[in-house]
């Protein structure tokens, strides 16, 4: 199976979950040029991985981090945080 066959939607972001345990999640995200995933904040730490395209991470605190293919960033928990597509892009996200 391939990451790009979980998201047959061309929504400008859509979300799927790939794996679930007791000790946390990971979703695949799809972001389409242009498009953003809007502000948010995680509760818990995460690990963003850019596993094809290109993205900028940024979060409130005045990070900004530019993605790409291998890339990833750790999010930290409460901080309100968004991302957007500068190419059509696929990340891991795992918490």
């Amino acid at each position: 199976m391939n990451i790009k066959d979980l998201i047959p939607s061309e929504k400008a972001v859509s979300i799927v979950n790939l794996f679930k345990s007791e000790k946390g999640i990971v979703n695949v995200l799809q972001i389409l040029k242009g498009a953003k995933l809007e502000e948010h904040i995680s509760k818990v730490p995460a690990l963003l991985v850019c596993v094809i395209g290109e993205v900028v991470f940024e979060n409130e605190n005045d990070l900004k981090e530019t993605l790409q293919s291998g890339d990833f960033v750790k999010i930290t928990p409460k901080v309100k945080h968004w991302v957007k597509a500068i190419k059509d892009s696929q990340l891991i996200l795992f918490k």
